[in-house]
């Protein structure tokens, strides 16, 4: 195992395979990350809506990477643990128009700043928000070629939004290049399922990932570990699907669901889907990212004998 350090400069804020990797590693690697806020560093703790306004969109998603894994090829999977995200005692969530869930309801550009003690912030008093940092993006290049923005989620993992990628979690990736090219950021310091106002608290973040290799092992998109302390019920097994029908992507992820129970623990088709209908959750984790709705299926890891996936 041998530690990495790389920087935020030069951020992407695109994703395209021909991109110049910035780091090389070996599988079982350890890297630590700079990572800037959402904004690529154009919002500061001090910025007004009127200054958020004026900011470059092209820089959204400023993101860390790429990075290669040397031994990375098409059809294998890509394991990256997240080993910790540490905030830097700030965040800020925007109102956009145009932008969020309830875009024709709050139709004003809003800034909030948050203040991160250790592992809360009172700042939106008198609530008291627990902190939960994570990477908001997380990917590997994708299989087309050219350049692409950032914001629609996919196969290759992306923008997701998934709240359960906290320290503690292991998320799996295809992968489609070799290599694999993985790239994060857009740090949270916590966000709720659907981050529905289009952000969560938007920070930036020094991130250690630890990756490792499985060959041939492909699967069908991210699939996650979430951590020990992640929910009320412990730890989960969670499927993860983005598209733009949110009926047809929930669909998606409990098919997905099914064939791994079905591959992993020897359950039928049939009684896999029964064990869907009481013990599984459908969360929307984002649906904020129009036209994509990014879906979690998850189900407790204590319903089921421990294994490993790989």
């Amino acid at each position: 195992m041998k530690p990495h350090e790389l920087s935020a400069e030069p951020v992407h804020s695109v994703w395209n395979r021909d991109l110049k990797p910035r780091l090389v590693i070996e599988p079982g690697d350890v890297v630590h990350l700079e990572c800037l806020d959402a904004s690529g560093g154009q919002v500061r703790p001090d910025s007004t809506a009127d200054d958020f306004q004026k900011i470059d969109r092209t820089r959204i998603h400023a993101l860390t990477g790429p990075i290669v894994i040397n031994g990375a090829e098409p059809g294998d999977v890509l394991e990256v643990k997240v080993l910790e995200v540490a905030h830097k005692g700030w965040a800020w969530t925007s109102i956009i128009p145009g932008l969020g869930f309830l875009d024709e309801r709050f139709t004003e550009p809003y800034m909030f700043q948050w203040t991160l003690e250790a592992n809360i912030s009172r700042s939106l008093g008198p609530a008291i928000v627990p902190l939960r940092p994570f990477c908001g993006v997380m990917g590997v290049a994708p299989a087309e070629s050219g350049a692409f923005r950032t914001r629609p989620p996919g196969t290759f993992g992306g923008n997701l939004d998934v709240r359960e990628l906290s320290a503690g979690a292991t998320l799996y990736l295809p992968v489609f290049n070799c290599g694999a090219l993985f790239s994060a950021g857009d740090a949270h310091g916590a966000q709720g399922d659907g981050e529905v106002c289009i952000n969560a608290m938007e920070m930036p973040a020094d991130v250690t990932l630890q990756f490792a290799l499985h060959k041939g092992q492909s699967i069908d998109g991210p699939l996650l570990e979430s951590p020990e302390r992640a929910e009320p019920g412990g730890p989960e097994w969670v499927v993860v699907e983005s598209g733009e029908d949110a009926f047809k992507t929930a669909q998606a992820a409990t098919s997905r669901m099914i064939d791994l129970l079905v591959s992993r623990w020897s359950f039928t088709p049939v009684h896999a889907y029964i064990l869907c209908s009481v013990a599984m959750n459908l969360r929307f984790s984002q649906v904020v990212n129009r036209p994509m709705t990014t879906v979690s299926a998850a189900i407790a890891k204590s319903v089921l004998p421990g294994r490993r996936l790989f």
